[in-house]
């Protein structure tokens, strides 16, 4: 009756990390995956392409401040189709790799567009052409994101550039607008800010990093304005107009309404889940995602979800955990396995932004223990009172901890400043044993080193407990 035991619909993070995982379960397995270049969105067109772009301007930053360490770089410049030759030579190296992976035989790969015909069956437009229908115990949705347009008007038809645009540009605008204050928004503005771009956010929301505390927000609204963005929160986006000369944003922004006149406009303003595979699938939708609850499981016992199509977290290394923890579940469903299903657990949920100053977190936020109504306390401290920092000429922003204000087990961190993303694991590994803010405080740290910052809060909270 079934082709296959499991049928993950995605090849990408999510997908590969499922379909490996099934097949050592014992299921037979395969992957339908219909996009033009196999790889999936960090590897292709989000983590690794950003990342690599970034680093390149990182660099050219260090590079005009050399003076203030008393060293000479002569005269520096940038070629932006350098930059993007790199980062199209390392994304094909990283996508080759899991193309292999993908077509290694583990489990069969059919290359082509899925939709649901009923929770038993999907057909498939084949891009080597043809139909096919492939039925299957159990599945995965694990198709991703795309773009999102929010009804501004005038902004669909703009032909304002996406992220995708931005990872592909040979030659930098003079002048760019960036609609939005997340993830996406900050790290493509700081990169193209620190390449010489006159760079401009507008973010809907009071804040930037919508869902953290006010004051990580409040410092990386500092530290990027220290780099030269100009920033504007708390709008409301009016239209969008695009003429010849480039584009003009209009908004209100504290009662008045203000124009924004730029080379390019960078629609950064979300993303949302890919949804064309449902079709008869009976799966729910809820506010615009797959719906699944913490075994990932949607409203259809056979049908699991997994990455940015469901969330509720839209980061690679979410999206494997929750792939893996459903095909183990499909496994179990199955009969391939008897113990207990596995529930996702948040509670060491990581995030990063790689801006300029860099932002980081693990862990429950300030807001997120007010409203779940946990006592806990609170300690701080600068990089401009830490000697490494200071040696290295980089003092803004701060860290924070969190702990539970009985037992004192740490709950939560975030960092906002050099190499957060990097500092925020040591909170993550001290999380995932339960440390307590003296556990902490006790670990050697080198001196001087940046990792060692994390010792002054905990012995705050540590001394507070007592």
């Amino acid at each position: 009756m079934f082709d296959y035991d499991f049928l993950v619909l995605g090849g990408g993070s999510a997908g590969y990390a499922a379909a490996r995982t099934a097949v050592a379960e014992g299921l037979r397995t395969a992957v339908i995956d219909g996009a033009a270049r196999l790889g999936g969105l960090c590897i292709l067109r989000g983590c690794m392409p950003s990342k690599t772009l970034i680093e390149s301007a990182h660099r050219y930053r260090v590079l005009r401040r050399a003076e203030e360490f008393g060293l000479r770089a002569g005269e520096i410049g940038f070629d932006a189709r350098e930059i993007i030759a790199r980062k199209r030579r390392l994304v094909g190296e990283f996508a080759d790799y899991r193309r292999g992976q993908l077509e290694a035989g583990t489990f069969d790969l059919l290359r082509g567009a899925a939709e649901f015909v009923d929770s038993e069956t999907v057909s498939v437009v084949l891009q080597e052409g043809g139909m096919r229908t492939v039925r299957a115990r159990s599945f995965l949705i694990a198709t991703g994101s795309v773009v999102a347009v929010p009804p501004v008007p005038g902004l669909a038809e703009s032909g304002c550039w996406t992220s995708d645009d931005v990872l592909e540009c040979e030659s930098l605008p003079s002048s760019l607008t960036v609609l939005g204050g997340g993830p996406v928004g900050l790290e493509l503005a700081c990169y193209a800010a620190n390449l010489g771009v006159r760079v401009t956010v507008i973010q809907r929301s009071a804040q930037l990093l919508s869902g953290s505390d006010a004051d990580v927000a409040e410092a990386m609204l500092v530290g990027m304005r220290e780099e030269g963005v100009e920033i504007f929160v708390g709008t409301k986006l009016v239209a969008i107009d695009a003429g010849e000369a480039g584009f003009t944003a209009i908004f209100e922004h504290e009662g008045e309404l203000k124009r924004i006149e730029s080379v390019r406009l960078l629609n950064a303003l979300g993303r949302r889940a890919s949804l064309d595979v449902i079709g008869n699938s009976g799966v729910e939708i809820a506010a615009g995602r797959v719906a699944a609850t913490p075994d990932q499981r949607t409203s259809r016992k056979n049908i699991f979800a997994a990455g940015d199509v469901c969330g509720p977290l839209e980061v690679v290394h979410v999206a494997i955990q929750q792939g893996e923890i459903a095909a183990r579940n499909a496994a179990r469903l199955l009969g391939k396995r008897s113990d207990a299903d596995e529930l996702i657990d948040y509670r060491l949920k990581l995030f990063a932004v790689f801006s300029e100053p860099q932002f980081a977190s693990v862990g429950a936020t300030e807001s997120e223990l007010l409203k779940r109504g946990i006592a806990f306390a609170a300690a701080k401290y600068s990089f401009a009172d830490h000697g490494k920092s200071i040696v290295m000429g980089e003092t803004g922003g701060f860290v924070k901890l969190l702990v539970d204000a009985g037992s004192r087990e740490i709950l939560g961190a975030s960092v906002v400043g050099p190499y957060a993303a990097e500092l925020i694991h040591e909170v993550a590994v001290a999380m995932r044993f339960r440390a307590t803010a003296g556990d902490l405080a006790t670990i050697p740290h080198y001196h001087p080193t940046l990792s060692e910052i994390w010792t002054y809060p905990a012995e705050e909270l540590a001394c507070t407990g007592d």
